[in-house]
């Protein structure tokens, strides 16, 4: 029996541990500092153990990784190089969906000598974008076509039925790691030309992306995609760009969320304070009495602005006492937001994935190739992000325990005995795309 450690219990875990447990051969302790969390996850299942465990604990944990024979780890990604070092330590080896931090990869050379494997950004975005991307380079390169431009989206929505409030989005994943995407920078090539964004521009720049039998989405790029075309091994390209999807209005709204101060993370007190005095406080001009008209000129909008309308929904103009006693501005966003834009019991959340490549072929043919993934929650059960999230680490790590996957070093899924199996096991659980070809 191989004994599996997840670290962290958060919203994607669910799907993670039920497919674990389901194994014969797997039994499954799941670590986390709010213990009632994983009680709920492992639900009795006898193969399955919760543990109380905080990270700050570093002799606590050192202990549990030393007992495994795999971990994964779905907690903050500052933690994950501490875990690496002592799965090296003990050669026990580990899964994570999040990305390859500098850190991590200086650990390679070290997981290599240790032979285990630390296989990264094995989620959604990244993860299954990045299998799927592989497949597709690979078959073109296998007809003698080389890649000539690449862009992918991805966006985590509320499905058409449940995108019922004016913002346009519902959270189905940490609201603070949503807000702090919207402070990076982002850099891709577009016909050859490398485009630096900085953060303070990074929803200026968003297209309109239509997505058949959806409509039109904002579509913005997301950090820096220049290193894919080495990672990918498509040096032929002259466009590559990855991004984000997100319903219309969003980029507007987010550009003045960020200029009005709503994403600082420095630490204030705000006992005593109303969303208005709170709102107030961001801005240098208190002394006008209306807010929304203050608000308006510190905005450089129109009163009547549908941007101000979302604001006013969040209740940002509103007298009622601010919720969050110490924290950044942005703390006080997160927590009026999941108050407001969680999904109601049985909504339904909605993945959307879409990559588009332009291929070239040596008869002179071109090709354009656009796949597209669209995954519905399922109504008072998983979520479209928990499962595109956390069912590639659990087949991954089927896969590495039962041999299948035979590794060691720092790796993200782009290598073909990594990505096909996982996909094809996927497609078994109807998380499949839709590919559509079309001669340019």
């Amino acid at each position: 029996m191989k004994k599996i450690l997840i670290l962290g219990a958060g919203l994607v875990a669910k799907p993670l541990v039920r497919y674990l447990l389901d194994q014969p051969d797997f039994e499954v302790v799941v670590a986390t500092r709010t213990v009632s969390k994983a009680i709920k996850l492992i639900d009795n299942h006898p193969k399955g153990t919760a543990k109380t465990l905080n990270l700050k604990n570093e002799e606590g944990l050192r202990d549990e990784v030393k007992d495994a024979d795999l971990v994964i780890s779905m907690v903050p990604y500052a933690f994950h190089t501490l875990v690496a070092r002592f799965c090296i330590e003990f050669k026990k080896q580990m899964v994570t969906t999040s990305y390859v931090s500098g850190e991590m990869k200086a650990l390679d050379e070290d997981a290599k000598n240790a032979g285990i494997l630390i296989l990264n950004e094995i989620g959604l975005d990244p993860g299954i974008d990045h299998m799927e991307a592989m497949r597709i380079i690979h078959e073109v390169e296998a007809k003698g076509g080389e890649i000539t431009s690449f862009i992918s989206y991805c966006g985590g929505l509320p499905a058409p039925e449940a995108n019922t409030n004016p913002f346009g989005y519902k959270f189905s994943w940490s609201p603070i790691g949503v807000l702090l995407a919207g402070k990076n920078s982002a850099k891709y090539i577009k016909d050859g030309e490398v485009v630096d964004i900085s953060s303070e521009d990074l929803f200026d720049n968003y297209e309109i992306w239509p997505i058949e039998g959806l409509g039109d989405f904002e579509a913005y790029p997301n950090r820096d995609s220049v290193p894919y075309v080495e990672l990918y091994g498509i040096q032929s390209t002259k466009t590559m760009l990855r991004g984000t999807l997100r319903n219309i209005g969003w980029c507007s709204t987010l550009k003045k969320v960020a200029d009005i101060g709503l994403l600082d993370k420095e630490e204030k007190g705000w006992t005593g304070y109303t969303y208005e005095s709170f709102t107030r406080s961001l801005m240098d001009n208190p002394e006008e009495p209306e807010l929304r008209k203050a608000l308006a000129a510190y905005l450089d909008l129109e009163e009547n602005s549908e941007i101000l309308d979302r604001f006013e929904w969040l209740s940002l103009l509103s007298d009622e006492p601010v919720t969050v006693d110490t924290g950044g501005a942005i703390d006080i966003l997160a927590a009026r937001m999941i108050e407001k834009m969680s999904f109601a019991e049985g909504e339904r959340d909605m993945i959307i994935l879409q990559h588009t490549f332009e291929a070239a072929y040596p008869e002179g043919r071109g090709e354009r190739i656009t796949s597209t993934l669209i995954d519905y929650g399922i109504p008072h059960a998983d979520s479209a992000m928990s499962r595109t999230v956390g069912l590639p680490p659990a087949i991954a790590t089927k896969f590495i325990l039962e041999g299948k996957i035979d590794k060691a070093g720092v790796f993200i899924p782009v290598h073909q005995d990594i990505y096909i199996p996982v996909l094809q096991e996927l497609k078994d659980l109807n998380i499949e795309f839709s590919e559509k070809k079309e001669d340019i």
